[in-house]
């Protein structure tokens, strides 16, 4: 019985702590917008230089939710510079945020994706999920963007746009990989499996599974018209 009332004690004092938190949070997305954006924007600075990953990850988490609800460009870059953050709890968030912006304001978040594609270095965490994010959306500029992403330096941003465009699905974006073919930087990619593993494959390699992959939709296309 004692066990029974220590845990709807505590129970309740979740709660409240979620109240006062749902409060605060309001409180902020309701201030002037660009003295917020100065705030969280030195916040995710501050939560980069934290030791204790469970508080940069908890800060991060606060940050992006309060980003999704700004509209503007400083918001959307810092939404990105959370996406570039180590920690995957954060990185989630943002990336949640980022695609619902993504249907509801796709200029804006192209346009923040392409500062994205020139500001973020190789190697940015960033860099490779952008591409799944906008996967989705049921905007025609969408695979122009994607296009940016294979010219990219970075491999890994280059593997994820192919993997993309093969999601989509749509033959036409075959001439968008084409280029690729005998392009020999590599990059890890996990096993099919479900375990840990991975393998290492040129970009080359991808874009040639990739045009294969896109093959049969081109040969069911021209079946249909015949």
């Amino acid at each position: 019985m004692q066990n029974r009332q220590a845990i709807e004690t505590t129970l309740n004092k979740l709660f409240d702590a979620e109240r006062t938190a749902r409060r605060l949070h309001d409180d902020l997305a309701a201030m002037p917008g660009d003295a917020l954006l100065d705030v969280l924007t030195d916040a995710i600075a501050s939560a980069a230089r934290e030791t204790d990953e469970d508080e940069a990850a908890l800060r991060l988490v606060r940050i992006a939710s309060l980003l999704g609800e700004h509209e503007g460009p400083r918001a959307l870059d810092a939404l990105i510079d959370v996406l570039a953050s180590e920690h995957p709890e954060a990185r989630q968030a943002a990336g949640e945020e980022i695609e619902s912006l993504a249907y509801d304001r796709f200029k804006e978040v192209a346009q923040a994706i392409e500062r994205a594609l020139k500001r973020l270095p190789v190697g940015s965490s960033a860099l490779p999920e952008l591409p799944y994010l906008i996967a989705e959306v049921p905007e025609p500029g969408v695979p122009k963007l994607l296009g940016q992403f294979l010219g990219h330096k970075d491999p890994d941003a280059v593997a994820a746009a192919i993997e993309t465009l093969v999601e989509i699905g749509d033959p036409a974006h075959a001439p968008l990989i084409q280029p690729l073919i005998g392009d020999m930087r590599t990059v890890e990619l996990a096993d099919d499996g479900g375990d840990d593993a991975t393998s290492e494959v040129t970009i080359g390699e991808l874009a040639e599974e990739a045009l294969g992959l896109l093959a049969p939709y081109d040969e069911e296309e021209e079946d249909g018209v015949a």
